[in-house]
């Protein structure tokens, strides 16, 4: 659509300016047909050069990716086709038509209305126009120093942040997305019980609301609840969920998108075990998230350091909110070092490996054939063998010659969490800080340049 639209504002432009230079060879005493083609060929050059002018400036836009190149690739494609069929509107159909049209037409002849229009366009050209054109001429130096002087002052305005700028202004939608995130190997019923207070607090904000709304219909229409999802955390597991609720359309509604966050976030309060809650909107438009920082570097624990300096400096602005980034502890582990001397027994780490792979995991031991049908016999420990830390430790592996010893014998136990996800582009560890604002209280350029000139080395 605006490839349309901007291709019709010049459709027109070709248009008025060559059925204005028709207008004008008529007026000499030029036949109807004679003035179509002396106006056509005296400005197609200048038309056919504003069609290429405008080919090479919006033309690259098809060469954008990612997902403002997917929304403005549209508007070179739509305005090239448009604009290809207007030449042959301009210079072939619109000539003719005003050969016909004024044929046997006189200009003198003209009515009291157009003559008092004409007249009044004459004037404004001539005086008002006119000799405000012969004073900027003799004080041409004058008058360009202060075009390019407010100009300048115009980006200085920008540029230090006392003209906000927002290059695609936020509109309110109708659905909310609550997206959780708890600790690595939490459990499903603690995730539940969380989920359970979050929805609870939307009916409070739903029932605090519904007065102010038209007829005092709800604000909340429905809420779905998706666990194992949670698009902003990259993983997957009962320590996830997302809360999807649909809202009163924004053509009928009074509360904004905004001022039910912030009550929702409210009525939650502080919930101790959580990592991150990201409340808003599913989706985002081409422009992205409003905070996105990539740090990289080889260093995990440096890097989850340098991300959570990030996270602290932004959270430091009011109006910013849904701060996270994306290295996170895994869930816990125990780790065996080989301890000096268990290669003399027989044991390395593989072995040591398989055969607690073996034990805790399950090993196929044997395939047997009943009929047609084929079974796999796994052997494993019992389950009673391996429901708690205290079997891993009383675990004993086999040796070569059939002796067993105890795994404390010939490897060091310890317990730690790894990293829950490690992101990598181009091959390079990297950490993404992402966030949200509250665009009537800050502006994403305005961060951006107040984080360069503050977090990042000189």
């Amino acid at each position: 659509m605006v490839g349309m639209l901007l291709a019709l504002g010049l459709l027109m432009d070709d248009g008025i300016v060559i059925a204005e230079n028709i207008a004008s060879h008529l007026a000499l005493g030029k036949g109807a047909m004679e003035a179509a083609v002396c106006g056509v060929n005296e400005v197609k050059a200048g038309v056919f050069s504003s069609f290429l002018t405008t080919i090479c400036i919006l033309g690259p836009l098809v060469t954008i990716g990612g997902d403002i190149g997917a929304v403005l690739k549209v508007i070179p494609v739509i305005l090239i086709l448009v604009m290809s069929v207007s030449l042959v509107e301009a210079f072939a159909i619109l000539p003719a038509h005003l050969g016909h049209a004024l044929h046997g037409a006189d200009p003198k002849q003209a009515g009291r209305f157009r003559r008092a229009f004409d007249a009044g366009i004459e004037w404004t050209r001539e005086t008002l126009f006119g000799r405000t054109l012969d004073v900027l001429l003799a004080w041409r130096y004058l008058w360009l120093g202060a075009v390019l002087g407010l100009f300048f002052v115009s980006l200085g305005l920008v540029a230090g942040g006392i003209i906000k700028f927002q290059a695609f202004p936020d509109l309110d939608g109708d659905v909310l997305s609550a997206r959780l995130l708890l600790p690595a190997g939490t459990p499903l019923e603690r995730t539940e019980t969380v989920v359970l207070g979050i929805t609870d607090a939307l009916d409070r904000v739903n029932a605090a609301m519904a007065s102010k709304e038209p007829d005092g219909r709800d604000l909340v229409r429905s809420v779905a609840v998706e666990f194992n999802t949670n698009s902003d955390a990259f993983e997957n597991g009962p320590h996830v969920a997302t809360v999807n609720v649909d809202l009163l359309s924004a053509e009928i509604r009074s509360a904004r998108l905004d001022d039910v966050i912030e009550a929702w976030r409210r009525e939650i309060g502080v919930i101790p075990d959580l990592v991150a809650l990201s409340i808003s909107e599913p989706g985002f438009g081409p422009s992205g998230r409003p905070i996105e920082v990539r740090l990289c570097g080889r260093d995990l624990s440096t890097l989850e350091k340098a991300a959570t300096n990030v996270v602290t400096w932004f959270g430091g602005f009011n109006g910013v909110r849904n701060l996270t980034h994306d290295l996170r502890p895994g869930k816990p582990e125990m780790r065996f070092r080989v301890r000096e001397g268990a290669l003399g027994l027989g044991l390395d780490a593989a072995s040591m490996a398989g055969q607690l792979r073996a034990a805790f995991g399950g090993v196929t031991a044997n395939e047997i054939q009943v009929g047609p049908e084929s079974y796999e016999i796994d052997v494993r420990l019992s389950q009673a063998e391996q429901d708690s830390v205290a079997d891993l430790e009383y675990f004993r592996f086999t040796l070569p010659n059939g002796d067993q010893v105890p795994i404390g014998a010939v490897a060091d136990i310890h317990t730690a969490r790894g990293w829950a996800r490690i992101a990598r582009v181009n091959g390079i560890r990297t950490v993404t800080v992402r966030g949200d604002i509250d665009p009537r209280v800050t502006k994403a350029n305005a961060l951006t340049r107040a984080f360069k000139q503050e977090m990042l080395p000189r």
